[in-house]
C-alpha cells in the first residue's frame, strides 16, 4: 500500500484541485494548512496545522512523510527540507518566472527553492509551469476576460508580438501526478527540475484573440504602445471600480518571449499538453474532444 501524500497547500487554489484528483485516484492525502477548519469537512480529520515560518509546527506535520508536494511558493522549499525525514520524496511547483530579465522576490525564491532541493540529493522534482489557466482558481483567462470587458481597443507593448505558451491546470495536476509514480515505481531517484507548458508558443496578440474568441467577447482592435506608457497608467487602474487590478511588473513581463520545448516535459511525463483550443473551450464549458488522463485527473 502506498504511503500517504503530505499535500502543503492543500487549501490553495492548486492545491485543492490536487487533492481531488489525488482523492479519486485512491491515495490517502494529508492536507498540510495553516487554516485546517478552510478545508471542506471531510479533510479536516486527517489535516496537520502548520505554518510554513515555524520550524517546530511543520516539523510536527512532516515528521513521518514519505511522499511530500508542496503547491506553496518554492522559497518555502529549504524550510520543506528540513522538516521532512531524509528519505522523503519531494515534487514541488516552482516557476517559469525564474527565466525573467527582470529579477523579483519570486523568481528569486523559486531559484533558491530549486538550488535547495539540487543541493540536497534528495529524489524529488520541481516542475516549472509557466502562466496556468484553468477553472479552479487559476484566474490569468478570466482576469483578462474581466479587462477585455472594458476595454474597445486592446494596448500591447511590442504590439503583442511576445511569445507565451500556457499550460491548462489539468497538465499540471498530471504532471505532479505523474511525478509521484515515477517516484513509486523507482524511476525517480535524484533531484530533478522540469519546464512545463502547453504545446507550443504563441504571441500574446494571439493568446488574446483566442480568449476572445472563445468567450464570445468579438473582435477587437489592437493598439501598439510603448511599455513605459502602460507602466505609466496601471496606478489609474486601481481607482476604476470592478476594473482588474494590473502590476507594472505585468506589463513588464509582456516584453518577455516565454517559450519552451516540451520535449524533456514528453520524455519524462510521457504525455502532451492539451492544445489551448481545447483547454479554453473546457474553461469556458463548451464541448472538446476528449483527451486521456489518468484516473482521478479530470478537466
Amino acid at each position: 500500500m502506498a504511503s500517504p501524500v503530505h499535500l502543503i497547500g492543500a487549501a490553495g487554489r492548486m492545491g485543492a484541485a490536487l487533492c481531488h484528483a489525488l482523492r479519486e485516484r485512491g491515495e490517502t492525502v494529508i492536507p498540510v494548512v495553516r487554516h485546517p477548519d478552510r478545508l471542506p469537512s471531510d479533510l479536516r480529520e486527517q489535516a496537520r496545522q502548520a505554518d510554513l515560518e515555524n520550524a517546530d509546527s511543520l516539523l510536527a506535520a512532516l515528521w513521518d512523510a514519505k511522499r511530500v508536494v508542496s503547491t506553496a511558493h518554492a522559497s518555502f522549499i529549504p524550510a520543506i527540507l528540513a522538516a521532512s525525514p531524509n528519505n522523503s520524496c519531494l515534487v514541488a511547483i516552482g516557476s517559469t518566472r525564474k527565466f525573467t530579465r527582470w529579477p523579483d522576490w519570486h523568481g528569486n525564491g523559486v531559484l533558491a527553492g530549486e538550488r535547495a532541493l539540487m543541493e540536497s540529493g534528495r529524489p524529488g522534482m520541481i516542475l516549472h509551469p509557466t502562466m496556468i489557466y484553468g477553472p479552479q482558481g487559476e484566474n490569468n483567462v478570466q482576469r483578462l476576460v474581466a479587462l477585455l470587458r472594458y476595454l474597445p481597443l486592446v494596448p500591447l507593448p511590442n504590439g503583442g508580438r511576445s511569445l507565451i505558451q500556457p499550460i491548462y491546470q489539468g497538465d499540471v495536476i498530471r504532471s505532479i501526478v505523474t511525478a509521484l509514480d515515477l517516484a513509486r515505481s523507482g524511476h525517480l531517484n535524484a533531484p530533478e527540475a522540469l519546464v512545463i507548458a502547453g504545446p507550443e508558443p504563441m504571441t500574446y496578440r494571439a493568446l488574446v484573440e483566442a480568449i476572445l474568441a472563445t468567450a464570445g467577447l468579438g473582435k477587437r482592435l489592437f493598439l501598439p504602445v510603448p511599455a513605459a506608457i502602460l507602466e505609466f497608467l496601471v496606478p489609474l487602474t486601481k481607482k476604476l471600480p470592478g476594473f482588474p487590478s494590473i502590476e507594472r511588473a505585468e506589463v513588464r513581463r509582456l516584453l518577455e518571449d516565454k517559450a519552451f520545448s516540451i520535449q524533456p516535459m514528453q520524455d519524462r511525463l510521457g504525455f502532451t499538453p492539451l492544445p489551448l483550443k481545447d483547454g479554453l473551450a473546457r474553461l469556458f464549458g463548451q464541448p472538446t474532444e476528449a483527451s486521456p488522463l489518468p484516473a482521478g485527473i479530470r478537466p
